[in-house]
């Protein structure tokens, strides 16, 4: 088995980029990892946006964009350049090709939040709001809500196309990207009917477990974590059986990854979520806690559940109460325990890979930051 603890790249590349996780240095190198690739993200969208925005008639277009991709946690990125050391040594290119991801990850941000009508992300308004009041400002004709969601979509596909341009460009050599357009391609179509399917999930008709799983797995769990990891093994060269293992903790890890996240739509704060207070229940989102809930609630309580699904206004007060009879009916203990099966089937991948065990190591970690995110 190969040893990355003296793999190191010249001066000139980012020191996120020249070195490998050591284990007690994971967190450091995770946010040097992830300052490295917001700078290559903003250095990216800043030179297209000076290039190819100047026409739009949109001045503030640029500024709200350049905006959006400032934050984010870059899980999606991370998980791709750890696929890329676990069959390769580190690298500036492969580094600049992982950053792409995040430009993946605002085109769906960007349609999700026009999708679900949210006000906010990462704690501030939403682009189609900020595209919305800028109409306002210029006095425009026609409704502002309209144009607001129109060039907030518009962005989105911008940054659609331009993370492809973004790892196309990235430095990596012709036969690297060759093996990762199976799956880029793979993750692209999961995501887009992933987000098909999500708009038939009505809480009223209240849909199975399993399909709520097969939803997640394909809208967020497969492109947060799965394929990205896939995509950079596969650029690196890694053998059939490391893609197939990595695939497996992927799997499980992007699961395990949105059962955290259906608990935190419920019972998260603005300040982890970026979201609004309840937005799941605001939006009556048929996450997995919440049809694990009616499943497992009495006829009672179900009839309750009905009330509230069904009413036009939810206040602070009936959240609180919905909260409790979600709470009451062992729903959130039961997700926690499948977050917890989840990362057990994730480690057990894990250890029969054959990927060095530093990179096993910073797996493991990521397994941690994704499932372990507090409310």
């Amino acid at each position: 088995m190969r040893t990355l603890q003296s793999a190191n790249l010249d001066s000139s590349v980012h020191p996120a980029a020249g070195r490998v996780p050591i284990p007690e240095q994971f967190d450091s190198w995770r946010l040097s990892l992830r300052g490295a690739v917001l700078d290559e993200v903003a250095q990216f969208v800043s030179a297209r946006c000076a290039d190819e925005m100047g026409g739009c008639g949109v001045d503030v277009a640029g500024d709200v964009l350049l905006e959006f991709v400032r934050g984010g946690k870059c899980l999606r990125s991370t998980f791709m350049y750890l696929g890329w050391l676990a069959g390769a040594r580190p690298n500036g290119a492969a580094l600049s090709a992982t950053a792409s991801l995040e430009l993946l990850h605002a085109f769906a941000l960007l349609q999700d939040d026009v999708m679900d009508d949210s006000p906010s992300r990462r704690g501030q308004p939403a682009a189609h709001v900020q595209l919305a009041e800028w109409h306002r400002k210029q006095g425009m004709s026609g409704s502002a809500r309209r144009f607001g969601e129109s060039a907030a979509t518009l962005l989105g596909d911008l940054c659609l196309i331009w993370a492809e341009q973004m790892l196309r460009n990235s430095g990596l050599e012709r036969h690297h990207l060759q093996r990762a357009w199976p799956r880029y391609d793979a993750m692209r179509t999961e995501l887009a009917v992933g987000q098909f399917a999500d708009l038939t999930m009505d809480l009223r008709n209240l849909p199975t477990m399993q399909s709520v799983l097969g939803v997640a797995r394909m809208k967020s769990g497969n492109y947060t974590v799965r394929r990205p990891l896939e995509i950079g093994a596969a650029m690196a060269g890694c053998d059939e059986r490391a893609l197939s293992r990595l695939g497996e903790y992927g799997t499980a890890v992007g699961e395990a990854f949105q059962l955290r996240d259906d608990i935190l739509g419920v019972f998260g704060s603005p300040e982890t979520t970026g979201k609004p207070n309840g937005g799941d229940l605001l939006e009556r989102k048929a996450t997995s806690v919440v049809v694990a809930a009616y499943e497992m609630a009495n006829r009672a309580t179900r009839q309750d559940f009905g009330e509230l699904i069904d009413a036009d206004d939810l206040d602070d007060a009936a959240l609180d109460r919905w909260r409790s009879l979600i709470l009451g009916t062992g729903a959130v203990q039961w997700i926690e325990e499948l977050i917890d099966n989840r990362v057990e089937i994730a480690h057990k991948a894990l250890d029969s890979s054959g990927v060095d065990t530093l990179i096993r190591s910073a797996l493991t970690d990521m397994a941690g930051v994704c499932t372990r995110r507090a409310a």
